[in-house]
């Protein structure tokens, strides 16, 4: 069974690293920001809810509280995607991905926040090794990362803020009720806000539009659907710590698929940079544990 968690947490964080070549080749087919972000919850709200009708799952299960819950943490997931995709429309994809991937140190700030835990010494020492890898990943050496509008790496350090909120709130939100239909709930909460926000691309969504409705269920099924159930599938078989070591696979995925199918190029320095944002992520759920046993051994087992 452990295995099965484990490959499962892989699935879907790989999952979603194939999000930014239907981002990507949307932009490049003129489509804008809304229009992807619509057709994209619409498919989503459209699967889950399938799914939900064919398995005849039920809200009975579920109290107001938590349904409240589960519907802010799909606003989380609205946000995540509207400020991620939107900096994909800025920086080339390798470089929004690291931008989202801040959540590996924002996460901290909502537990020290909500959850009164305070960063540990194992904690600091994550944060420093994932600041050098983004100082090395984003290429700053060379100065091209100065070349890119502001508004993208505003985007991007956002996605990171809103990722890490649907990490640390998920946990909370009814984890007792059916992954598909927690999913599904969550993201017609994702839906309500984005169909607020972009209302005006409303008009501009035509049903014969099959490259627009193709491309939103390619975003749907990578984004949206498979990781989310994937992850309620495997979490619970695995330890919470070891499912956040493995969906850093997320990181090396999506940058190898811009480099692969968006010809994105990649440097050394950038790749070496990569490996210390995930060897900060293995450093940030382990390295605690690691300390614990430590001290739990005493001197006199030492």
């Amino acid at each position: 069974m452990k295995w099965k968690g484990i490959m499962l947490v892989l699935l879907g964080a790989a999952s979603f690293g194939f999000t930014p070549i239907f981002v990507k080749t949307g932009f490049e087919f003129g489509y804008s920001l809304g229009q992807l972000n619509i057709t994209q919850m619409v498919v989503a709200v459209i699967l889950l809810g399938g799914m939900s009708l064919v398995k005849g799952l039920k809200f009975n299960g579920i109290t107001k509280k938590d349904f409240i819950t589960i519907i802010v943490t799909g606003l989380f997931v609205g946000l995540t995607s509207i400020f991620y995709y939107g900096a994909m429309e800025f920086l080339p994809a390798s470089l929004a991905i690291i931008l989202l991937f801040q959540f590996v140190w924002i996460g901290m700030v909502y537990e020290w926040i909500f959850s009164k835990m305070k960063p540990t010494r194992v904690n600091f020492i994550s944060l420093v090794i994932t600041l050098t890898g983004v100082f090395f990943a984003s290429d700053v050496l060379s100065g091209d990362v100065l070349d890119f509008a502001p508004i993208g790496i505003l985007l991007g350090l956002l996605a990171g803020v809103t990722y890490a909120g649907f990490i640390f709130f998920s946990g909370q939100a009814a984890t007792t009720s059916h992954p598909i239909l927690r999913s599904f709930i969550m993201i017609v909460g994702a839906t309500i806000l984005v169909l607020i926000i972009f209302y005006q691309d409303i008009p501009t969504l035509y049903l014969d539009d099959g490259r627009l409705w193709a491309l939103g269920a390619g975003i749907a099924l990578v984004g949206a659907v498979i990781p989310p159930l994937f992850f309620a599938g495997g979490a619970p078989l695995i330890s919470g710590r070891l499912a956040n070591v493995l969906s850093s696979i997320e990181l090396p995925v999506a940058i190898v698929s811009a480099m692969l199918i968006l010809s994105e190029s990649v440097t050394v320095l950038q790749w070496f940079g990569i490996l210390l944002i995930i060897m900060a992520i293995v450093v940030n759920e382990l390295g605690d544990q690691f300390m614990y046993n430590k001290r739990s051994l005493g001197p006199a087992n030492q």
